[in-house]
């Protein structure tokens, strides 16, 4: 079963014959895989992944990408080191911005539920070449967040072996932890999803328990810590809202993986009704474990200064030893290691499944080896291009540690294509040439919200590009200093010059999408009411 790869017009829906019991009319049932595969049809392509995911695999997959452990863990000592433990406000107003976001993604993706949404959306909503540049956007912003992901579970490997890192061994563990998740991601959607599992579950224990555990019986200190700053604000010049500036721009990574929700789309059961609810699950839940557990950390850590002051690198498992005793150290490692990991597979195998979107069209350089299925019905060109790409990224941290730069660097890749696409969905909504179709209608209210998401989303894309000397360590090359600005600079620079030199769109066809403002597509009548996530 092949897709097109010089065109991607809609088939013709052709009658779906199943086995089921017979409905009251004589008729067989249709059932959910039946009309997901003719809605992929629809929509100009063949059945190649294995659909096999619930609500609930969805979601898991999701959770795992944002993931509480490397939203928090990861970000926690540098939130405090500029900001103070006043830092965790920002973390609220983050959520925030990406609710308004998932509201334009909800519409989107119940329209149009396939792998590499914001390419596939971005050629209906406006025009093959810009869904194009955002495709490429959003799958180097993928890739360039598995890179920060797995750079960051780095330092729980040799913590778990009492190891002192070097930037070479950094980068040496990073890649192998890429090869891993590869290895596993190969072996199919069921497989990805045992290990997503396993990872949830230490995602329970290593947020969920040890969190509230924090929060109610150990504090050393009284909610007004989060009033104060420690005096974090002198890095930023003495300015408390440069600080939080930066804090903010931190704090967007924490939210950023729910994404990975669409990136499953041609793998979930009835994926137009299903993605946007597992987005809203995934985000939320995420996000209040987050908050609660930034609160938890701060308030029973034993000496807040000595984070600001930049003397205690890994506040977080400072807080669980400090309150639990030593025995805690070694197993709560390896749980957060558990954590990373499964977070790590689930992003690489969301990055593989955009650059299968891309290549099945014929619209990526060597889409021919990229696009390949093997017999396990997993993206295997795909997991292969991704891990190259993420692992070449990993040159930034050669020279000095980088978390600081490779958070901004993966937050502000990510950030862009988040901009794109809400941009891309109000022009057409303004110029009236998509009126929102799917299970997930919300008519002017959804008009306003997406206004609001564009101008979150350009906010952030600034702030967080904005080069600041310090999310780098002292004495950090210049490169990692400009990490945000330079990385969207060269995906963004390449997409041109590949958009200009070998003209992908013009494998797409205007009329390749069906027509945005048909009323009562996909089985939904018209006359339905916006159905919220």
């Amino acid at each position: 079963m092949n897709a097109l790869a010089d065109s991607v017009g809609p088939f013709p829906s052709p009658e779906v014959h199943t086995v089921n019991e017979p409905s009251p009319s004589g008729i067989a049932a249709e059932t959910p895989q039946d009309s997901d595969a003719a809605r992929l049809r629809d929509l100009g392509y063949q059945q190649e992944l294995r659909r096999s995911l619930s609500v609930l695999g969805n979601i898991s997959m999701g959770f795992a990408v944002v993931s509480p452990v490397v939203a928090l863990y990861a970000v926690a000592m540098v939130g405090t080191t500029i900001a103070g433990p006043a830092w965790i406000w920002a973390l609220p107003l983050a959520l925030l911005g990406q609710c308004l976001v998932v509201t334009v993604y909800s519409e989107l993706t119940s329209q149009w539920p396939l792998a590499g949404g914001p390419y596939q959306w971005g050629r209906r909503l406006l025009s093959p070449s810009f869904g194009w540049l955002g495709g490429w956007v959003w799958q180097f912003s993928v890739m360039f967040g598995n890179t920060t992901v797995a750079y960051l579970a780095a330092p729980w490997v040799f913590a778990l072996f009492g190891a002192t890192p070097t930037p070479g061994a950094m980068v040496a563990v990073s890649v192998a932890v890429l090869l891993g998740c590869m290895l596993i991601n190969a072996y199919g959607i069921k497989i990805l999803s045992w290990f997503v599992s396993l990872g949830i579950a230490a995602e329970a224990i290593a947020s969920v328990l040890v969190g509230f555990a924090l929060l109610l019986f150990f504090r050393e200190h009284g909610f007004a810590l989060f009033t104060e700053t420690l005096g974090a604000e002198a890095l930023s010049g003495g300015s408390t809202t440069m600080a939080f500036l930066a804090a903010l721009a931190v704090a967007g990574w924490a939210f950023i993986g729910f994404d990975a929700c669409v990136s499953t789309a041609e793998e979930t059961k009835d994926a137009g009704r299903q993605v946007p609810r597992a987005m809203w699950w995934a985000l939320l839940s995420v996000g209040v474990v987050v908050i609660l557990n930034a609160m938890a950390v701060a308030l029973a850590h034993p000496d807040p200064e000595s984070v600001v002051l930049g003397e205690d690198i890994d506040p977080v498992t400072t807080a669980v030893v400090h309150s639990f005793g030593s025995w805690s150290d070694k197993p709560f490692v390896a749980v957060v290691l558990v954590g990373f990991l499964a977070c790590a597979m689930a992003s690489q195998g969301g990055a593989a499944r955009g650059l299968y979107s891309l290549a099945r069209d014929g619209v990526f350089p060597f889409s021919r080896q990229v696009r390949k299925v093997n017999k396990r019905r997993a993206p295997i060109g795909g997991l292969i291009a991704s891990t190259l790409v993420s692992s070449s990224a990993l040159l930034l941290g050669l020279n000095a540690t980088a978390i600081g730069s490779l958070i901004a660097f993966g937050t502000a890749a990510t950030f862009l294509p988040f901009f794109l696409v809400s941009l891309a969905a109000l022009i057409a909504r303004l110029r009236g040439s998509w009126v929102p179709n799917g299970h997930v209608r919300l008519g002017r209210k959804g008009t306003f919200l997406n206004v609001l998401a564009v101008l979150w989303t350009g906010f952030e894309v600034v702030n967080v590009c904005w080069p600041r000397a310090i999310l780098a360590p002292p004495g950090a090359p210049w490169y990692q200093v400009w990490a945000g600005l330079i990385g969207t600079g060269v995906v963004l620079a390449t997409g041109l010059l590949y958009l200009v030199a070998k003209r992908p769109q013009d494998k797409l066809r205007d009329g390749a999408a069906e027509p945005a403002t048909r009323p009562g597509a996909h089985g939904a009548p018209a006359e339905l009411a916006a159905e919220s996530s």
